[in-house]
């Protein structure tokens, strides 16, 4: 399962039980393919809204008790079943894949969070759901990670986004810090930009920490799991700074050096 293809997809190892499997591969089959309907290809805005809307209608047919005729609805339908978890997180994502197709800026951070709430939140807390782990202090801090890392594959991918029409710097931020979006096309990474990419990456690892007490609470390979997702976001983070925030020329990301960093930090954790 090349579960890289979906950024928003954190916890799917190596460390998962083999019995989660098979639910994890439906959930992902549904969001990765529903992710690239409201991205990928040369379809026309009003086409991708009419095949998500095809994919909500057969979330409606699971709801009612129906079996759907296509073999992807059917064995999420029997997953979502199996695991007794709730299809309002799928829904939240067709939600965010729909705001995709229609919206290219965000006047605010909150703008932002919420689209990050429905975007990638929904994962992490049908993980929790699968590992039964449902309590309102979990569920917030995995929001938060989620939320988190969304930020940071934001942050790294700056100089792609601009390139696909789309700015996810908040435009209040912008305008704050007296950065405009020809800055960004250009490429320039003078004081104003690295002034700006100091207060988001900050907002974001404040943002991780938060949610940061959920992977030493949580037991076994789950916890381990999310160890090795803060701090391969936090990392992020780190390279970003690193490249005195010039995430154009040197986008960040993990090597293989980086692990043997993340697997010291998590035991320590």
């Amino acid at each position: 399962m090349p579960v890289d293809h979906y950024e928003n997809f954190p916890v799917a190892s190596i460390l998962m039980p083999r019995r989660l499997a098979p639910a994890v591969e439906a959930i992902y089959a549904f969001a990765r393919s529903a992710d690239d309907i409201a991205d990928e290809g040369d379809a026309l805005p009003a086409e991708r809204l009419a095949a998500l809307a095809a994919y909500d209608a057969a979330l409606d047919r699971i709801e009612a008790g129906e079996a759907p005729p296509e073999p992807m609805f059917r064995r999420l339908a029997e997953k979502m079943a199996r695991h007794a978890l709730p299809l309002q997180p799928l829904r939240d994502l067709l939600s965010a894949f729909r705001q995709d197709v229609v919206t290219t800026r965000y006047p605010d951070y909150p703008a932002l969070i919420d689209y990050c709430r429905r975007s990638a939140n929904p994962v992490g807390r049908l993980m929790l759901g699968l590992y039964g782990e449902t309590d309102a202090r979990s569920l917030d801090e995995s929001d938060a990670i989620c939320s988190a890392l969304q930020l940071i594959n934001f942050w790294q991918d700056v100089g792609i986004d601009i390139e696909k029409g789309r700015v996810y710097l908040p435009q209040d931020d912008l305008a704050r810090f007296q950065v405009t979006e020809e800055d960004i096309v250009a490429a320039r990474t003078g004081p104003a930009w690295r002034a700006l990419m100091r207060f988001e990456v900050e907002r974001a690892r404040a943002l991780m920490l938060d949610g940061a007490p959920l992977a030493t609470r949580l037991p076994g390979r789950i916890g381990w799991e999310l160890r090795l997702v803060v701090q391969g976001g936090l990392r992020i983070l780190d390279a970003i700074e690193r490249a005195d925030y010039d995430v154009f020329r040197r986008r960040p990301r993990l090597k293989r050096a980086d692990w043997a960093v993340l697997l010291w930090r998590a035991l320590r954790m």
